[in-house]
């Protein structure tokens, strides 16, 4: 497996080693050991598992502290674009958004630290997991606005299916200390 780390401190890109023969294909997912020899060795407790028909876009979403999530994230089948944004405030690249194309055929993961916040829109018919590294918690859940002018998130070509909840999430507010 490649281990890519991202300018976006934390962030990494794993891309696992595909075995074929007249069968299919094999690759190791998740291998704990492995996982944290290259930077990631979160104890994930929660598994979460989505799907969705092209055009859907879910989030930005995040948990705040002291339930923040950090996630390792890739889809089963289909392809998306998944974005992250750093709302680490001591982070030099705190307020940057960074977009990734996780697509079944490759079996590319992102794992994104705890701080971020993260949402994904469905390029294709998609069943989407992600291990967390704490529990859902309705009183931290949070997020912000998928279409933020002042993020200048460029989601592509396609219109959005945008769920009502998602919609209303406020906008991001640089002075506004979420995480530390």
């Amino acid at each position: 497996m490649q281990f890519k780390s991202h300018a976006l401190a934390g962030v990494i890109e794993c891309i696992p080693t595909k075995f074929f023969d007249e069968r299919g294909h094999f690759y190791e997912s998740y291998n704990q050991n492995l996982f944290s020899a290259n930077g990631i060795s979160e104890n994930f407790v929660q598994d979460n598992y989505s799907f969705s028909t092209p055009g859907v876009l879910r989030g930005l979403h995040f948990q705040k502290d002291p339930h923040a999530q950090g996630k390792l994230v890739r889809c089963m089948t289909g392809k998306v674009m998944d974005v992250i944004v750093d709302l680490r405030k001591s982070s030099a690249t705190f307020g940057q958004h960074a977009s990734f194309i996780l697509d079944a055929d490759q079996g590319n993961m992102l794992y994104v630290p705890p701080g971020f916040a993260h949402g994904f829109i469905a390029l294709e018919e998609t069943i989407f997991v992600y291990k967390c590294t704490d529990f859902w918690n309705k009183a931290a859940e949070s997020g912000l606005r998928w279409n933020d002018p002042q993020l200048g998130i460029q989601w592509g070509d396609i219109q959005p299916i945008v769920s009502e909840k998602d919609q209303i999430l406020p906008l991001f507010d640089p002075n506004e200390t979420i995480f530390q």
